[in-house]
């Protein structure tokens, strides 16, 4: 007898709408009501007390060194675990390289090309989601500039090259569609007026 797969159900719990107007169908947080204070259990008040217009911040807390190292260790446990399991499945398969640097950076730049539309088949429409290939570049950036003075100039031409490149063919992706939206639509094609 063959197993029922689950049955998934996917919600939406977007907000708001792509023009940024709040969706009508979209789950409504529940805020608790405040609980009634009696005058004579909040206490005294100040007349001339300045009313507060923002809340306090709260102080955020990392996990202690203990908590650190304990999910550190678990982390390792389960890679190891991980590795060993799909070695058993397939035999012969080489293990996985160790992420370093340059495979983070490699990693950033296939994503931002592709986002770039890179990799597409021959034949078929490129989809290119401009925006979030703009923060993968940034998200090199930020690399950039938070490791200066700590990487091999191995790294560093890596990173500089990575970053340059993504960024010429940013520029030449944005100016297409800058020249693009500045050309009437070609003839055949009759043109959409709003």
């Amino acid at each position: 007898m063959a197993e029922k797969e689950p049955e998934v159900i996917i919600m939406d719990r977007r907000k708001f709408n792509p023009d940024g107007a709040p969706r009508e169908d979209a789950p409504r947080e529940e805020t608790p009501e405040p609980t009634p204070v009696s005058e004579a259990a909040a206490g005294p008040t100040l007349v001339d007390a300045p009313a507060e217009t923002e809340p306090a911040e709260e102080q955020l807390t990392g996990p202690s060194a203990e908590e650190t190292a304990e999910s550190h260790s678990a982390y390792h446990a389960s890679t190891r675990h991980l590795d060993e399991m799909i070695r058993a499945a397939n035999p012969g398969m080489q293990p996985l390289a160790e992420m370093d640097f340059s495979r983070l950076v490699q990693s950033l730049y296939m994503t931002a090309m592709v986002q770039m539309g890179a990799g597409t088949p021959e034949g078929q429409q490129p989809r290119i989601d401009i925006l979030s290939a703009r923060q993968s570049i940034d998200m090199l950036g930020i690399l950039t500039d938070k490791t200066t003075g700590n990487l091999t100039e191995e790294e560093e031409r890596l990173l500089q090259s990575a970053l340059f490149e993504l960024r010429m063919a940013f520029l030449e992706i944005t100016q297409a569609i800058a020249r693009s939206a500045t050309q009437p639509p070609p003839s055949g094609r009759p043109s959409i007026v709003k």
